[in-house]
């Protein structure tokens, strides 16, 4: 299996790619994919352009070995999709969700989703691989569980895996969603980066951190919870008891707790009348009202960008990535918010670990999340299949 598991990273390679990665010699490949291929599990798909000689064959997972289900769960937002083994989506359904509720109101909406998803695409329950989850919350790996997550604290220890595993007999793999963003990033690049981060900011702020080209989870799942690291030791109690922590301050509630109270008090007419309009303010309209050249909005935006990115420096100097991607709902907001971030982490990291360092949106976007979560369904399948006697 560990040849399926290169070629599902190294996307339409040929054999000898294939040998290099494996560090084994092309007589070795080519016997090892004749069997794959004889068993239906790999396919040739073309050729590539010659680089000198015979125009090389390339490989790809065999559409026939089933599909994967991923679920991207957000604090206030559900997304699923039915996805081949090459991470191609067949059908997709993305709708609001609000953790709080419980585990069962929101696992029992997971599990009618792709059982319409899967018989739109003709799929049955018996050709799904695997089914990979992000949720947003500290993840337990090993048990798949929750521990003590500050924004939905009905989940604390409660099996996502047995719930699902009623419906479903593929394995289940849950981590946390911006892990998953992470995998997905590093999935695209074809493990090409080595090295980088992915921070979400949306209701919470978290981190995924991608160490010579794996996920790295920290001894007990938590790694990366940058959320509540103080940037103000005056500033508002968070909902994890402290105060002063970044998402408290920065996060897409604090970004619209601080435009409705400038909203209220006429400190901006445009924030004050998209109040009237819409009876609310999000993230999104602040953003809005600052492409409109509104300066309390910028204000807002900019206060924001730059405590994140005083959090970052700090893990820029100890981490040293290549690259820090950027993503959540907070992203819409536009191009102010990332270069506040860039601002502060420049200038408040060392010279040194900013030298050669990227700060941008992630490319994945909004997919980022559900991308990842198949990746995590394929590689821990693909794993446990290797694992098998």
């Amino acid at each position: 299996m560990e040849l399926l598991q290169t070629v599902f990273w190294s996307a339409d390679s040929s054999r000898h790619m294939l040998a290099d990665r494996l560090d084994c010699s092309k007589s070795k490949v080519n016997a090892l994919a004749a069997g794959l291929i004889e068993q239906g599990l790999l396919v040739e798909t073309g050729l590539r352009p010659s680089s000198g000689g015979r125009r090389p064959e390339t490989l790809q997972l065999a559409q026939g070995l089933g599909v994967v289900i991923g679920v991207d769960l957000g604090a206030t937002s559900l997304d699923v999709a039915v996805m081949t083994p090459d991470l191609r989506v067949l059908a997709r359904h993305s709708e609001d969700a609000d953790v709080r509720v419980g585990p069962g109101v929101v696992l029992a909406r997971v599990r009618e989703l792709t059982r319409e998803l899967l018989v739109g695409c003709g799929m049955s329950p018996k050709q799904v691989i695997g089914i990979g989850m992000g949720v947003p919350g500290p993840v337990d790996f090993e048990t798949a569980q929750l521990v003590n997550p500050p924004l939905m604290p009905d989940w604390d220890s409660f099996s996502i895996r047995d719930y699902l595993a009623e419906a479903f007999t593929a394995p289940v793999f849950v981590d946390n969603d911006v892990n998953l963003m992470a995998l997905g990033e590093l999935w695209r690049l074809q493990r090409g980066l080595q090295n980088f981060m992915v921070i979400k900011v949306g209701t919470g702020i978290g981190c995924g951190i991608v160490c010579h080209g794996e996920i790295y989870r920290g001894a007990n799942g938590s790694a990366g919870d940058v959320g509540h690291i103080c940037v103000d030791q005056n500033g508002p109690r968070c909902h994890c008891g402290n105060t002063g922590c970044v998402e408290a301050m920065a996060a897409a509630p604090a970004i619209s707790r601080r435009a409705m109270e400038a909203a209220q008090s006429g400190e901006s007419a445009t924030l004050a009348e998209l109040l009237a309009q819409n009876g609310k303010l999000t993230a999104e309209d602040v953003g809005q009202a600052s492409r409109n050249g509104d300066a309390t909005a910028n204000a807002i935006i900019q206060h924001a960008g730059s405590l994140i990115g005083q959090m970052l420096a700090a893990v820029v100097n100890f981490f040293n990535p290549s690259h820090v991607f950027i993503g959540g709902g907070v992203t819409q907001i536009g191009p102010l918010f990332l270069a506040s971030v860039r601002q502060s982490v420049y200038h408040r990291s060392l010279a040194l670990s900013t030298r050669h360092l990227e700060i941008q949106y992630t490319p994945l976007g909004g997919r980022g999340g559900l991308i990842g979560a198949g990746a995590l369904a394929m590689q821990e399948s693909l794993r446990l299949q290797g694992a098998k006697p």
